[in-house]
């Protein structure tokens, strides 16, 4: 059994707010490039640009890549052979704390969702946990800003619906956003599971990288006519028109009731912020 104190995941997590807001990863950036050289429309290809060259500006400056730096959200792998003296949760709260403070990041999190008052240090964060096997721990950091994460949506379809059902109810819902979160945006689509199951898949989904194909052959394919369609509609980029609306589409499946069809998306901006650690 290893011991890991809850500092080192404090500090940890305290960089790894930095590391999301101010450096976009690598296959987000790499999206928006094939993007930027398909793209037919003038508007498009130089909003396209800019949106390139503010991330790179972000990155040697540390600077937020947007100032909507996002609810923080965690999905944190806990490995059974782990021990954490004191409260995993507490210590990844510690350094959304440090990292939103000392970042100069801006917080949005309010203590109340109807009475109001902001909690001044951008927690309590949103901690999903799973249990794999190892002696490890690995903390992957996805912000959620507000504009992309309002037009996130769930249908509790029926049975009959099958994948065009799940296929006509992504594209429309991304229909209805239009230019609200900020495209070109990245689709987490979760299928199957229990309501809640299903909204959380549609989160993770987003984790995988960009460059990455479904393992299920099945899903891939699902994931490209939608990726197809989604362009089709002409949002482009922020809204302005173009081919580029989404640069990603990635699905994640679970087992469902035989009379339950639950199927959740989960949207991104092009800031599609994710970083992890390991421990």
């Amino acid at each position: 059994m290893r011991t890991i104190k809850p500092e080192l995941i404090t500090e940890k997590v305290r960089q790894l707010c930095f590391d999301a807001a101010y450096d976009l990863s690598p296959d987000v950036e790499n999206a928006l490039k094939t993007a930027m050289a398909k793209e037919i429309s003038p508007t498009g290809k130089e909003i396209l640009r800019q949106i390139l060259e503010n991330a790179e500006i972000a990155r040697k400056e540390d600077v937020p890549i947007c100032q909507d730096t996002g609810f923080a959200v965690f999905f944190v792998e806990i490995g059974d052979q782990v021990f954490v003296e004191g409260n995993i949760t507490d210590a990844i709260n510690e350094g959304v704390k440090l990292g939103y403070t000392e970042g100069y990041l801006r917080k949005s999190v309010l203590k109340d969702p109807i009475r109001g008052g902001n909690s001044g240090d951008n927690t309590p964060a949103i901690c999903h946990y799973e249990f794999v096997p190892g002696d490890k721990i690995k903390i992957t950091h996805l912000p959620k800003g507000g504009g992309s994460e309002n037009m996130s949506g769930i249908k509790m379809g029926k049975p009959a619906d099958g994948a065009q059902g799940v296929i006509d109810f992504v594209v429309n819902r991304v229909s209805e956003a239009g230019p609200n979160p900020c495209p070109p945006i990245v689709v987490g689509v979760g299928i199957g599971g229990t309501f809640e199951q299903c909204a959380k898949m549609a989160k993770k989904a987003l984790l995988r990288p960009l460059d990455v194909k479904n393992p299920d052959p099945f899903y891939a394919e699902m994931e490209e006519t939608m990726l197809e369609k989604i362009n089709n509609l002409g949002v482009g980029p922020q809204g302005l028109g173009g081919i580029t609306t989404c640069i990603g589409v990635n699905i994640l499946a679970h087992p469902r009731h035989i009379a339950s069809f639950p199927v959740a998306i989960n949207i991104e901006c092009h800031a599609h912020r994710h970083k992890e650690i390991e421990i």
